[in-house]
């Protein structure tokens, strides 16, 4: 059946206007994030790709079917580790190929990476290592930044247009966090932390949040103590970072604060 002038015009103009909702957010615990409502909050949100960080739980300990009956493929990759780190990635559309972790031995062990590659879109969902319990882990967080910067920019030659979603553990500017002063020593807000990402957003990866909103002030993670999310003392540690070529693409990002079932709150990037 041919397809008449009105109606090919009326396709282009859907595609056209067409979005990507991408969707992260560190749950700290997926198991305790289920039993808050999480399901119930991801039917509302009805986004294109979720990504999950910090699972705390093997795929075999979750009703992974309650994902599945909101329309998801879902892809999971736990750290070996039992009640830590993990990452997850839920889409609407099949994932043209999904790769599971990043090729180095210990950030595999601790399920730090997973990447689904879309039509002309790559999603990676990532959860970047803290530094708060010592020195060594400290350590390993240096690394792993380093690891991550060149990781990246050579995923980018093949993959250009990429979106870099997850927990990076790191408050870049004073306006990202609620004491700057009382915090330069502060795991998570340390001086090479801070520059590291200042530099990984002027190689070619974009802060959506910021760019979009240069002054506003949300954050994205609380502590558990001192009702610190009550009086909003927290940090922005979690980004959507996207890299240069999709910034023609760049709709809306936000950070979603009502949601409350981690001590992490989801942020949204939506694309063209």
């Amino acid at each position: 059946m041919p397809i008449t002038l009105a109606l090919k015009a009326q396709f282009i103009s859907t595609f056209k206007t067409q979005k990507m909702k991408i969707l992260s957010y560190n749950v700290n615990g997926i198991r305790a994030a289920m039993g808050k409502g999480l399901i119930d909050y991801l039917k509302e949100e009805n986004a294109d790709v979720v990504c999950f960080q910090e699972l705390k739980a093997m795929a075999e300990q979750f009703d992974v079917s309650e994902f599945e009956a909101l329309g998801y493929h879902c892809h999971w990759f736990s750290a070996q580790k039992k009640g830590y780190s993990g990452v997850g990635l839920l889409s609407k559309q099949k994932p043209k190929h999904v790769e599971y972790g990043c090729g180095h031995e210990l950030y595999d062990f601790e399920g730090r990476f997973l990447r689904a590659d879309f039509d002309d879109v790559s999603v990676i969902s990532a959860y970047f290592p803290s530094g708060t319990s010592g020195d060594e882990r400290q350590d390993i967080k240096y690394e792993f930044l380093d690891f991550t910067a060149n990781y990246i920019q050579e995923l980018r030659k093949n993959h250009p247009n990429l979106v870099l979603c997850g927990d990076y553990n790191i408050a870049n500017n004073d306006i990202d966090i609620h004491s700057p002063k009382t915090n330069q020593k502060s795991s998570g807000f340390l001086p090479e932390e801070r520059a590291w990402l200042t530099k990984f957003f002027e190689n070619g990866m974009v802060d959506s949040f910021r760019y979009l909103h240069p002054e506003e002030q949300k954050y994205s993670w609380w502590s558990f103590r001192f009702n610190a999310r009550k009086n909003n003392k927290g940090w922005r540690i979690d980004y959507n970072a996207i890299s240069e070529p999709l910034l023609p693409r760049l709709k809306a990002a936000s950070i979603e604060n009502n949601a409350v079932h981690s001590d992490h709150c989801p942020i949204v990037v939506e694309l063209s």
